[in-house]
């Protein structure tokens, strides 16, 4: 097993000189009390979850459920499938859809760009029937879309109905599900992120607010959506940006509007306070040369696919450390991206992550002579061995 010695220290270097490294691990309090049915908060860019309860208990989520209409949205354009000026003819159905509304009336055109934002800001259900209408056909046919993109991002125990989150039998979700959709919305679709955190939006002459009032009392929040019905109470999906660190945070079953903002600012400040990101690794940043046998040259890159970044309790970076296993062998052809090896990082001894080593180029292989000398030596090799 083979260090990864200058990327990593480099790392706990830069540490030690800007004052993050802390000599003594920092005392961390229990857990905050939050009156909710279920909660978790999400760090965005290593998926960790720091802070949970009841987050794999199925329950109702309400108007959350519009994440994934929106998600199929934003998904649909940025396949070019559908544009943001398509006009969308309003049905009855989508007119009469009780609830929240955007108020968008029967017969007319309305564009996606508006529909899109009165989904999101004004939690529009008339808005939500109509788009699930217009990619897909009906809102059933709709549904389906929605459990489709749900497995592909392991939603496991999420199953939608509709496109509003109204009530419906075989209608629930997940904390976890709905931070894994919240991830994705932030990620896959930047460029549309900024709508979530709009305070405000106007159609047919009516302002309506945006209902996640922690988009006014916290400057590093910006999304994601509310969610009430009788039955789920009251929900939240909110994020916010803090010193280089995203989180996303969960509240289902609150019992008022109030209190699903308090509890998700509690668990928010708890996991700020307590925790951070470590980025360790770039994506294709070469860790480490391996030996190449039979191949056209002699030594291939190794590094990752993606960034390497991992949450910790703050104070305990010196605590790290990353090891690297590369396969013994490593015979040409050599293909870019395929798996030679592991990083894994330990934090006091215990496994934090272990992602796949792989190559950084083709290696194509060499000639007869080259590939023979090298069987040659492959043998007498694992003879000694």
């Amino acid at each position: 097993m083979q260090r990864l010695k200058t990327a990593f220290f480099t790392f706990l270097c830069l540490f030690l000189a800007t004052g993050h490294l802390q000599a003594a691990t920092t005392l961390m309090p229990s857990a905050p009390q939050v009156s909710a049915t279920s909660y978790l908060v999400m760090d965005a860019d290593t998926g960790k979850v720091v802070l949970s309860d009841k987050a794999d208990e199925r329950f109702a989520p309400a108007s959350l459920t519009k994440m994934m209409t929106s998600y199929i949205v934003e998904y649909e354009l940025d396949k070019g499938n559908i544009g943001k000026d398509d006009l969308v003819l309003v049905s009855e159905k989508a007119w009469r859809t009780p609830g929240s509304r955007m108020f968008i009336k029967e017969g007319t055109q309305v564009k996606l760009d508006d529909l899109l934002k009165g989904i999101i800001i004004q939690s529009g259900n008339d808005a939500s029937v109509a788009v699930a209408e217009h990619i897909a056909g009906s809102e059933s046919a709709f549904a389906d879309l929605m459990n489709q993109h749900s497995k592909l991002l392991g939603m496991e125990n999420t199953h939608f109905a509709n496109a509003t989150g109204l009530p419906a039998e075989g209608h629930f979700s997940t904390a976890n599900d709905l931070a894994i959709l919240a991830k994705a919305i932030i990620q896959k679709f930047p460029e549309h992120y900024g709508i979530y955190s709009e305070k405000y939006y106007t159609y047919n002459q009516i302002r309506q607010p945006n209902r996640n009032k922690l988009l006014w009392r916290d400057h590093t929040v910006d999304g994601i959506k509310t969610g009430h019905t009788e039955e789920a109470g009251y929900c939240l999906v909110a994020s916010a940006k803090r010193d280089g660190m995203r989180l996303i945070s969960v509240v289902m079953g609150t019992n008022s509007e109030e209190s699903r903002a308090q509890e998700s600012q509690k668990i928010l400040a708890y996991a700020f306070r307590y925790f951070r990101t470590h980025k360790l690794y770039g994506a294709d940043e070469l860790l480490n040369t391996a030996k190449v046998w039979g191949g056209l040259e002699d030594q291939v890159h190794l590094g990752l696919n993606e960034a390497l970044a991992v949450t910790i309790p703050r104070g305990q970076a010196d605590q790290l450390e990353a090891t690297m296993d590369v396969d013994k062998v490593i015979k040409a052809p050599v293909i870019k991206g395929q798996e030679y090896g592991a990083v894994r990082v330990t934090l006091n001894g215990e496994d934090v992550v272990r992602v796949p080593l792989v190559a950084m180029e083709n290696v194509s292989e060499g000639g007869i002579l080259k590939k023979i000398w090298h069987a040659i030596m492959l043998f007498f090799m694992s003879l000694i061995s």
